[in-house]
Parts: structure tokens; C-alpha cells; sequence
């Protein structure tokens, strides 16, 4: 998992995030915290109960991005999930435990990565010898394999095309299914397969391929057979429930609103379910039992309709630290136009540049930009830093649609242009409802 201090995480999130510097030290401690724990004594460590977040704040200023983030930086199993895919127990559809579930499969998928990388060199080398096979044929004198070899390295074959056989993953027979009232079985037909596969020496496939594009599948290859299945799916398991993390977006719409009529029973429901989740269980899953008691949770809504009081009592005790993002300023707009790694003005610059248009925005138009977006968003719907795709995109619509003729033309925006462009609707609150 991630060693990053504090600083380094929340300085990393600064990349791609503009503001909310609250929620981001709050989750940066919280991943720093995972780290420290695994620094104690045993003894210690298995009293130190990770501290859930509960982050609240109106869509599109940061949640979901934030975990988005999170989840690369942390180097440890990290699922988001959205808290509405799931119905309580009884009720068609998924119940909660599947996330752990899911969040073992994430971490098999880390730990099989990292096992490759460790014997990746010895792979290489039976890989090579695999091409050789197929260029050469495997009862080839050690003279022509060597001249061969010398090519294949200085990569003169690497465009030629040789048929190569390698482990069949897909299954034949897609699926496999839940047994009733046993969670996590999934003894279906894709485990049946698998067994068969192994009685029989596994199951392998031909494929044509470059000699260039066919190291990838044959290192990969190699790498499977040179390490442990059992040993990876102990790592994972154990890397879940010591430093995995759940990130729940969309709490706020599985909260019983007071009076509320429909599906609130399988809301309350799903709160119920995630009770002990959140609290420390045991999840069976077909890699065996999974504790839940040092996972950690972080859950966003944005309680628009509801409030953090509608959820369970209980629920809101298990989510001790509470983080508000605040409402996006002017101010953020027009950093969130320029600022981050991937700002939108840079994205469309480099989207119109393959067309060989050069496109320019001055000072003026990104303010006149970001007063659309926060009029927009004061007199319509507050949708967050969404609402600067929908201006953006109408204000660059004609440019879009014939940026494949003007090939080498360079194009100034300045407010003036944005105005043009968005002013009417901006002020026309009825029809902005609508198209903006």
C-alpha cells in the first residue's frame, strides 16, 4: 500500500481537484492511518478500528472525483461502489456482502500484478523460447536457433506473424450462479469448468499474432505458471481485510426521508445490511471467510432531498468523522477551467489540435465562462462543476462541427464570443431550463 504522507496525498489530489481541501485532508489522514496501523504490534493493531468518513456535500464539487483519485494513489484493494445497486436481503437483486466480494477480487487482481512483476525476468526468457518455437520449430539446430535469437533481440522479426498456443481464461460456458441461501458459493458453471479444465491439463487456445504483440500474452503466460494461485488468493484476502477500501457514493438516496412513500422499507433495508458490514463481520466468499472489522469506509451523498439525520442512528455512529464540501465559488470555476492536470480548456485544445486547429482562450472568456456556469447553477439546478461541459460545449459547438475544414486556422475565444454564444439562454431562465 501507498507509504505518501499526508501532504504528499492531499498534494496529489491538488493535481486533479480544485478546493475542498477539508475532504481531502480527511481522506488523506484516514490512508496515512492504514499505513501507521500496520507499523504496531499485534496486539495493538487489531484494536485500532479504522475511522469511516461520511462526506457531504451538493453534486459536482469533488466526491466522486476525489475517490476516483484515492483509489489510484492508494496501492492497496479500493471499490466504489454506488449505495442504490444494492436491495436488502430477500429482495431480488445484490445484496451488500458482494462488495467485499468484489473488493477480493481487487485485491487478487493487485497481487497477481505484483507477483508477475517479481518473476517477470524467467518469464521473458521462456517466452523468447516459445517464439523461437514458432518461428523455427522446437527440434531446430542450436545454430539456427541462435541466429534467430539475434534477430528476435535486435527486432527484425518483429512484425513477422507466427501462430502461438496460450491458456485459455474465457470460459466456454459464461455465468455460474448463486445458490440460495448460501452467499458467496457461486458454484456455478464457470467453477465447474475450471475443475474440468485442471483434471484435464487445463484448457489452451491458438492464436495469429506479430512477434512483437505476442510477447505480452506469452510473458503473462509464463508468469501464471511460475506463481502460486493459492498464495495470491491468501495475500489478497488477508491485504482486503487489513488495509481494503469501500468507498459508498450516494448514501443520501438510501436515507428513509421522513413520510416518504415507495421503495423505503428496501432503503431502511440496505442501511440494516450495511450495519455490520461497517461494523466488523465475517463475509464468505469462494477465496474463504472475510473479516470486515478493519476495512474502511467512506461514504459521499449529497443530501438534497434528505439529511444525514434520515439515515439509521446506528449507520451514522459508524461514520464518526463528517467532512462538508462547500459550494463552488466563482473563483473555483475559473480554476477549474486552467488549473488541473486534464482542465477542460486543455482538454478541448488538445481535442480541436488533431485537427491541426490551434484554439486560444483568453483571460476574459474563461471569466465569462465561469460567470454562465455560476449563473447557471444559482438560477436553474446547482449541478456543480458539470454544468462547465454543458457551457463549454455550446459554446464550442460550431467550431466542433467544422474544425475538419479549417485545417491551420488559429481561433481566439474571448468573451465576447462566449456571450454570443450562451448569453441569450443564460438570461432566458425558461429556456435554459432546458438546454443548458
Amino acid at each position: 500500500m501507498t507509504t505518501f504522507s499526508p501532504r504528499e496525498i492531499v498534494s496529489e489530489l491538488d493535481r486533479y481537484i480544485v478546493g475542498q481541501h477539508e475532504a481531502k485532508r480527511a481522506v488523506a489522514i484516514a490512508l496515512r492511518n492504514r499505513w501507521r496501523r500496520q507499523q504496531l504490534e499485534p496486539e495493538l493493531r487489531d484494536e485500532v478500528m479504522p475511522k469511516n468518513i461520511l462526506m457531504i456535500g451538493p453534486t459536482g464539487v469533488g466526491k466522486t472525483e476525489i475517490s476516483r483519485r484515492l483509489a489510484k494513489l492508494a496501492g492497496a484493494p479500493f471499490i466504489k461502489v454506488e449505495a442504490t445497486k444494492f436491495t436488502e436481503v430477500g429482495y431480488v437483486g445484490r445484496d451488500v456482502e458482494q462488495i467485499i466480494r468484489d473488493l477480493v477480487e481487487v485485491g487478487i487482481g493487485l497481487v497477481r500484478e505484483k507477483k508477475r512483476a517479481q518473476v517477470q525476468a524467467k518469464a521473458h526468457m521462456s517466452a523468447e523460447e516459445r517464439v523461437l518455437d514458432a518461428l523455427v520449430g522446437a527440434t531446430a539446430s542450436p545454430a539456427t536457433r541462435d541466429s534467430f535469437r539475434k534477430k528476435l533481440r535486435d527486432g527484425q522479426l518483429d512484425d513477422k506473424e507466427i501462430e502461438i498456443e496460450v491458456a485459455d481464461t474465457g470460459s466456454g460456458m459464461p455465468g455460474g450462479f448463486e445458490i440460495p441461501g448460501m452467499p458467496g458459493a457461486n458454484i456455478g458453471v464457470l467453477n465447474l469448468s475450471e475443475m474440468f479444465g485442471k483434471a484435464m491439463g487445463g484448457r489452451t487456445k491458438k492464436v495469429r499474432t506479430t512477434v512483437k504483440d505476442s510477447y505480452k500474452e506469452l510473458i503473462r503466460d509464463e508468469s501464471d505458471k511460475l506463481i502460486d494461485n493459492e498464495a495470491i488468493q491468501r495475500e489478497a484476502v488477508q491485504s482486503a481485510e487489513n488495509d481494503g477500501i469501500v468507498f459508498l457514493d450516494e448514501i443520501d438516496k438510501i436515507a428513509a426521508r421522513d413520510g416518504g412513500m415507495g421503495a423505503g422499507v428496501s432503503r431502511e433495508g440496505v442501511q440494516r445490511d450495511l450495519l455490520p458490514l461497517v461494523e466488523g463481520t465475517t463475509v464468505s466468499t469462494k477465496y474463504g471467510p472475510v473479516k470486515t472489522d478493519h476495512i474502511l469506509f467512506i461514504a459521499s451523498g449529497a443530501f438534497h432531498v434528505s439529511k444525514p439525520s434520515d439515515l439509521l442512528p446506528e449507520l451514522q455512529g459508524r461514520l464518526p468523522i463528517r467532512v462538508e464540501l462547500r459550494p463552488l465559488t466563482k473563483e473555483d470555476f475559473r480554476r477549474i477551467l486552467t488549473e488541473p492536470q486534464a482542465s477542460l480548456i486543455r482538454q478541448y485544445k488538445a481535442l480541436m489540435e488533431t485537427e491541426d486547429l490551434k484554439l486560444d482562450f483568453t483571460d476574459d472568456a474563461i471569466d465569462a465562462l465561469a460567470d454562465v456556469a455560476v449563473h447557471l447553477n444559482s438560477t436553474v439546478e446547482n449541478i456543480g462543476a458539470r454544468r462547465l461541459q454543458t457551457v463549454m460545449e455550446r459554446v464550442l459547438d460550431e467550431i466542433s462541427y467544422n474544425a475538419s475544414d479549417r485545417a491551420g486556422v488559429s481561433v481566439t475565444i474571448d468573451a465576447a464570443y462566449v456571450r454570443e454564444h450562451v448569453g441569450d439562454l443564460a438570461s432566458n431562465t425558461d429556456l435554459s431550463r432546458f438546454i443548458l
